[in-house]
């Protein structure tokens, strides 16, 4: 336990900034979850929505620096080119 008032005071937002970032680490994966499921099951439009959404969510963890943003970045780009692959073998296949 601290033994100041500051170090109590920063043991108390250390806890919640760690919440605050399991969370939204948490809805990343889950969202990056739903596009990889959609992606595998060749549901186009369904990848799509799910990519925006992971997106969004990556971008927003990279911003407030829950990932860094070369990690989020990276990440972006690989699932977009999941996307892309699936929705030009969709292509090829009608």
């Amino acid at each position: 336990m601290a033994n100041h008032k500051s170090a109590a005071k920063r043991a108390r937002q250390n806890e919640k900034r760690k919440l605050r970032n399991r969370a939204r680490r948490s809805r990343v994966r889950t969202l990056v979850k739903r596009f990889r499921t959609a992606a595998e099951t060749g549901d186009v439009e369904a990848a799509r929505a799910g990519f925006a959404a992971a997106e969004r969510e990556l971008r927003k963890a990279a911003s407030k620096g829950v990932l860094k943003k070369p990690t989020a970045s990276r990440r972006i780009s690989r699932l977009a080119q999941l996307l892309h692959r699936i929705e030009t073998g969709s292509r090829q296949a009608s």
